[in-house]
């Protein structure tokens, strides 16, 4: 089998992908796949074809939702708690919350990107890699789903492992050989400096695979290798290639393989291999639909909007023009003259189906597409009515949160003693993305009750801060010991304000 093998379940699912990746893109990238999304009409050439796609309009709800419920997600600050920066351990996480892919993006940007994926796709993988010349840190590495090949789970030491991962990625033609990985990019490349001949402005890109794989030696311990596969013209043998290893490796942690394949899946319900539904897939089939309706219904405008002048009985060789200077006389009895008008409910059927998929598209999850009721709707009404919308949301915020906590734990791992990755606890790391969507804050009432657990000792005041900063009462970014310290300002000022106020009431009185 080649080393460019594909998972059945890969094979699956990779139209559906595309199909996502093309939808998300926009209305460009939709058009420019032709028959693929928009179906030629009958007899249609080639010049009538592209007319009839340009005059379509792709209306992207898909893009919008995603959107939405991205701004759901981040609309407030993720929780993550790391070691003190006392520590070693506690140094390199803050390093890696500044910038997680050595490509300066923030672990708060990277959680983006993740769930960006994983709402648009249902998928994504990180790499945890470690840099070992220059800077000597962890890093993630981000994989799509189209560039996640094959895996494979298996038995090893009495627990279900990762035992084979297949990546596609692009790298420089001349990668740096070090200790462990060399530094590689999968969606943006960013090229190393050129040192040899030809333009410097120019970098040699050359797609290659990654196959890792758990190999179990003759003590019975498994460990890791890593191999680095290209394509090279087979010799003798004109426009044949063939898949090679142009590098092999272990990669070492305190002198010593790794026992386990550092890579961590992604999706909406799990962060297991298994591949999983994507949460748009259903508003993608509605929004191609809509857009096949739409290029009908322009079709048919195109040809019937614009009255067309006929005549009856007049010289075929006469030119006739149309204006309020000009008459069209004829010398034939019975002559006639008229317009060519649409009459008929023909095209009121594609904007009743189109009206029919907005709302359906509105349904399924684009809540801000509906149009907005024009009378009054309870608090609880909409919270009712936009509960299905925060079950997916509230599914692909907790996978997220467990699988990015699982991408902590071997940044963790990387720099610490434990003996697996497993072993690192939540208490030592955690990420938490927001799963409370609500806009509405807390009403007086909560607040009063809040306030009076506390003032009986049922929570503590950091806890009463804490429901408060979620309730919307608090500003994002302040602190507990900041609140604390603004209360104690107030109480100072407090008799000096009360005692100004009783002197302007006195003032006014007299």
């Amino acid at each position: 089998m080649p080393a460019n093998s594909t998972h059945a379940d890969y094979d699956a699912r990779a139209g559906e992908w595309s199909r996502a990746r093309d939808v998300l893109a926009g209305e460009d990238t939709v058009k420019a796949g032709a028959e693929k999304y928009l179906a030629r009409l009958d007899s249609q050439s080639d010049e009538e074809f592209a007319a009839y796609r340009k005059r379509a309009s792709f209306f992207n709800a898909t893009a919008r939702t995603a959107e939405a419920y991205l701004g759901l997600i981040f609309r407030r600050p993720p929780f993550v708690k790391l070691p003190s920066e006392s520590t070693g351990v506690g140094r390199a996480l803050a390093e890696f919350q500044n910038d997680a892919d050595m490509l300066g993006t923030s672990l708060s940007g990277y959680a983006k990107v993740v769930v960006g994926d994983v709402v648009g796709l249902g998928r994504a993988g990180s790499l945890v890699d470690w840099e070992a010349e220059a800077e000597r840190r962890a890093y993630a590495v981000f994989y799509p789903a189209e560039r996640i090949m094959n895996w494979r789970m298996g038995r090893v030491r009495g627990r279900n492992v990762l035992t084979l991962l297949v990546l596609r990625e692009t790298a420089n033609i001349e990668h740096p050989t070090s200790n462990t990985e060399p530094r590689t990019e999968n969606t943006s490349p960013r090229p190393s400096p050129q040192s040899g001949e030809g333009d410097p402005f120019v970098s040699d890109l050359v797609e290659q695979i990654r196959v890792l794989r758990l190999v179990v030696g003759d003590d019975g311990d498994a460990f890791c290798r890593v191999d680095l596969w290209q394509e090279h013209a087979v010799e003798g043998e004109r426009g044949k290639a063939e898949w090679v290893v142009v590098e092999s490796r272990v990669p070492r942690r305190l002198g010593k393989p790794l026992p386990l394949i550092p890579f961590v899946f992604h999706g909406p319900r799990h962060s297991r291999p298994d591949v999983d539904r994507g949460p748009l897939e259903d508003i993608i089939a509605v929004n191609l639909d809509h857009y096949r309706l739409d290029a009908d219904f322009k079709h048919g405008l195109h040809f019937t909007a614009l009255p067309t002048a006929w005549v009856s009985g007049f010289d075929k060789t006469a030119s006739l023009r149309i204006g309020s200077s000009q008459a069209w006389v004829s010398e034939t009895p019975g002559a006639n003259a008229g317009f060519l008008e649409f009459k008929g409910q023909g095209l009121e059927t594609f904007e009743r189906a189109m009206d029919r998929d907005e709302r359906l598209m509105a349904v399924l999850g684009s809540r801000m597409l509906e149009d907005v009721k024009k009378v009054g709707e309870t608090a609880t009404a909409i919270e009712l009515r936009q509960s299905g919308e925060y079950s997916i949301l509230g599914n692909v915020a907790a996978s997220v949160s467990e699988s990015l906590t699982q991408l902590l734990r071997w940044v963790y791992w990387w720099n610490s003693t434990e003996e697996l990755p497993d072993d690192v606890t939540n208490e030592q790391v955690l990420m938490t993305l927001n799963s409370d969507f609500s806009t509405k804050g807390l009403a007086s009432q909560d607040v009063q009750a809040i306030v009076a657990a506390w003032q009986a000792g049922a929570i503590s005041q950091d806890t009463m801060h804490e429901l408060f900063r979620r309730g919307e009462v608090l500003p994002e970014g302040r602190t507990n010991p900041e609140e604390a310290a603004l209360i104690k300002a107030g109480e100072r000022d407090r008799p000096a304000v009360k005692a100004l106020a009783l002197a302007q009431g006195a003032a006014g009185k007299n």
